[in-house]
Order: structure tokens, then C-alpha cells, then sequence
């Protein structure tokens, strides 16, 4: 059976409500928790193995799991990205082209194998284990992006939500007037969300001298959480109403 959601609204709603989440609750575990980076990035990861595992040995799409598997997929990018740039010295702009090496890669093997890069719908095991590493790898990247936009390029957060908004609107439009393959205009909006999301985490939670709102990094992680769980309580629901027969 199929082990991966349908892409569709609710889809890239909650995968960006989701890219708040990571970023919001990834600083909250580095900084708000004083753990640091190398602890933070051993935290996230080990709690993202666990949560790949039981996905990965489920039998079936399991909505609440999944998605939980998402927000750890990018919690962990903002562990990696924020490694990289901090603890390791290599710069945004540096660990961008590392990432974006490792996606091409994972997909390269993907492809290799299967002559395919579908994502949905997704069965076997080694299919879906290449599939969650290239969505680590798509997070991480987008957060390294993200990162470069604001620390590198010196816009404000709203700015650089606006830039990745502007991206997205590209791609969502290459959809509709062109007829460039909908997998790789999947993977530039997985890309490209992941900034978008982190960026308005950090607006919601850096000082306001620093362009933000300043909100402490667990209430905004805990509201975005929430607004997560009612937006996929809505896609449940829906997703099951279209599968009842029709008397």
C-alpha cells in the first residue's frame, strides 16, 4: 500500500506550516535549550531515525506519523544548516552547493534504480527510504537558503519570505502555462517552501530589533504545531468523505 500523502493543497499548507515548525522548535532546542549546535543536531537526528524507522516499517500511510516524520526532517535542517554554517565555518553559501550536491545525488540514484522519481504514489521499502533522503536533504537545503537570503544578502525576514513566495509563485505558474515535468517542479516548491516556512519562524520569533516579533520559540512552535494538527484533522476528513461510495 501506499505509504506517502497525496500532493495536494492541504499537502503544501501543512509542509510549510510544518517549515515554521522545524525552525521555530530547531532554535528552540540549540539556543533556547543551550544545547548547542553538535547536541542539537545528535538530538534532532536521533529523534528523526527513530520516527523514519516506524514510517518506513509501516504498512500503510499513517497521516499523524508522517507528518510528524516531516517536522523532524526539518527541525534537522536547521540543525545541519545552522552546523555548517556556525560550528563548521563553511558560510550559507558553501553548504548550499554541499546540499544541493547531495540532493542531485540521491536522486540520481533514485532514478538509476527506478527509471522514475514519482512521488506518489510510493510502496516499497527502498523507494521510500531514498524518498525521505532526499526530503532531508530538500529541507536542509532550503534552510541554508533561507539562512543566505537574511544573513548573507541582509534582507529582513518579510523580505525574504517575499523572495521564496515569489519563487513558489514561478514554480505554481511553470505548472500551469508550461509543461516541464511536475517532478521537478515538486522538488524546486519542496525546496523553496522550506525557506519560505523558516523564514516567517524566524519572523515570528527573532527581536524586533532585528526585524521580528520577537514571540518566544516554544509558543510560536506550539501554535504552529497546533494550527498543523487542525490542518490535517481537515485533510483526514476530506480525504476520507471522497472515499465513502456515493449511494
Amino acid at each position: 500500500m501506499n505509504k506517502v500523502a497525496k500532493v495536494t493543497i492541504f499537502f503544501w499548507i501543512m509542509k510549510i506550516i510544518a517549515t515554521t515548525l522545524g525552525e521555530t522548535a530547531g532554535d528552540f532546542i540549540s539556543m533556547s535549550l543551550g544545547l548547542g549546535y553538535y547536541i542539537a543536531f545528535a538530538v534532532t537526528f536521533a529523534i528523526l531515525a527513530i520516527l523514519l524507522f516506524f514510517q518506513i516499517q509501516s504498512d500503510r500511510y499513517r497521516p499523524a506519523l508522517y507528518w510528524l516524520a516531516i517536522i523532524a526532517t526539518t527541525t534537522a535542517g536547521t540543525e545541519v544548516s545552522d552546523l555548517m554554517d556556525r560550528s563548521l565555518g563553511l558560510g550559507y553559501a558553501l553548504g548550499s552547493l554541499i546540499l544541493v550536491a547531495g540532493l542531485l545525488s540521491v536522486l540520481a540514484i533514485w532514478y538509476y534504480r527506478d527509471r522514475d522519481l514519482s512521488v506518489y504514489p510510493i510502496i516499497r521499502k527502498d523507494a521510500e527510504t531514498t524518498y525521505w533522503l532526499a526530503v532531508v536533504f530538500s529541507n536542509s537545503l532550503g534552510t541554508a537558503f533561507g539562512d543566505f537570503l537574511t544573513s548573507n544578502l541582509g534582507l529582513s525576514y518579510v523580505q525574504g519570505a517575499l523572495v521564496t513566495g515569489g519563487v513558489i509563485g514561478v514554480v505554481i505558474a511553470l505548472h500551469y502555462v508550461t509543461k516541464l515535468s511536475d517532478i521537478l517542479l515538486f522538488w524546486l516548491a519542496f525546496i523553496f517552501t522550506r525557506p519560505f516556512g523558516a523564514t516567517f519562524g524566524d519572523f515570528l520569533t527573532k527581536p524586533i530589533k532585528d526585524g521580528g516579533l520577537s514571540l518566544p520559540r516554544e509558543y510560536a512552535s506550539a501554535i504552529a504545531f497546533i494550527l498543523l494538527a487542525v490542518v490535517l484533522f481537515f485533510s483526514v476528513r476530506k480525504e476520507k468523505k471522497v472515499r465513502q461510495p456515493i449511494e
